[in-house]
């Protein structure tokens, strides 16, 4: 699947969303964003900081990003701002003679005009009659394309935080006041990734869900919560019905049915890449007998060594095998379309 830069503009949008940033400027080239604690904390680096705000109470301040998604159009469109930017300078502004209304002249008039105890109130004042009072802080600019560090970042956060999610659906709305219990069942979806790999590899996603309750098994789950609406709260007025299968047991019932799912596939890849593999070996071997036969006797450990790394990377690169991990899982109570009465 090749991802564009409007799917990364969406994942990233999202990102900020979920984590409550907010938002200062957006445009279709890039986002000016204030951290929230929470990603500010996750993608800052900052841990002594956070730290000395955690023991003294401090109010946190958080950082403010800008986060590039079109690089070239963020250059675009700043010609034409910094043009117009020069031609809007006054007469006069960059005159540093006494009395000037340009900046300079503004900066001598005010430091004339402070008294002596405030200009001595710092060093800097103190040695150089003058310290500006506002500050224009940096704003960190970030690139956000395929392959840059801050996505990979956040591809990172997302991983490790969405390993495993606890969500309820929410009720469709009927605005009608009912005594009656939405009745919820409980599903363990767990999301898998199976590789099929040699000296070339394929690689497809699972999403099986098993009922708490009764013990149905259905595949392509994800799809499925997707119509749906869903939320971190258990909705008012809702009943979830006691599991009868442990977590355990429904992980083996869900292992057994993608290991069934696979072994009906057919397998004459892996024929193939057995005898390409055996191939290899033999060619490998033959090459490095002729060297040891003709080696001198001090050389052979070193020719030895040669020949087992040669294999094991022959090994990794033509055996077929099957791999299988779990990208994430969650426990999702969805409403059965019963009811009880309160």
């Amino acid at each position: 699947m090749t991802i564009s830069k409007r799917n990364i503009h969406t994942f990233v949008m999202r990102f900020l969303e979920a984590y409550e940033c907010t938002i200062l400027e957006k445009t279709p080239a890039y986002v000016t964003v204030k951290l929230s604690p929470e990603a500010d904390k996750e993608m800052t680096g900052r841990p002594y900081y956070w730290s000395f705000v955690e023991r003294t109470g401090a109010a946190p301040e958080t950082m403010t990003y800008k986060f590039i998604f079109d690089p070239e159009q963020m250059k675009a469109e700043a010609k034409p701002r910094a043009a117009a930017a020069g031609k809007a300078v006054p007469a006069g502004g960059g005159s540093g003679a006494p009395g000037a209304p340009g900046p300079v002249g503004q900066a001598q008039g005010q430091a004339q005009g402070q008294p002596a105890a405030q200009q001595d109130d710092s060093i800097l004042g103190r040695y150089f009659g003058f310290v500006p009072t506002t500050v224009t802080a940096r704003v960190p600019q970030d690139e956000v394309t395929l392959g840059s560090r801050r996505l990979e970042q956040m591809f990172g956060i997302v991983r490790e935080k969405g390993r495993f999610v606890h969500l309820f659906e929410e009720p469709f709305p009927t605005g009608a006041v009912t005594n009656q219990a939405l009745v919820y069942d409980t599903w363990l979806c767990v999301n898998y990734k199976v590789e099929l790999a040699c000296d070339r590899k394929r690689s497809e996603i699972h999403s099986l869900a098993i009922q708490l309750n009764n013990g149905e098994i259905r595949e392509h789950f994800h799809k499925h919560l997707l119509t749906k609406s869903l939320s971190p709260k258990l909705p008012a007025n809702s009943h979830i019905l006691p599991d009868t299968i442990s977590l355990s047991k429904a992980i083996n019932a869900l292992e057994m049915t993608l290991e069934r799912k696979i072994s009906v596939y057919d397998h004459s890849w892996a024929d193939e890449a057995n005898e390409q593999h055996r191939s290899e070996i033999n060619r490998v071997e033959a090459y490095y007998n002729g060297l040891l036969l003709s080696a001198e006797p001090d050389k052979r450990d070193e020719i030895e060594t040669q020949c087992r790394n040669r294999l094991q990377e022959i090994d990794w690169q033509y055996k077929p095998r099957i791999v299988v991990s779990v990208i994430n899982c969650g426990l999702f109570h969805l409403n059965s379309g019963r009811a009880t009465r309160n």
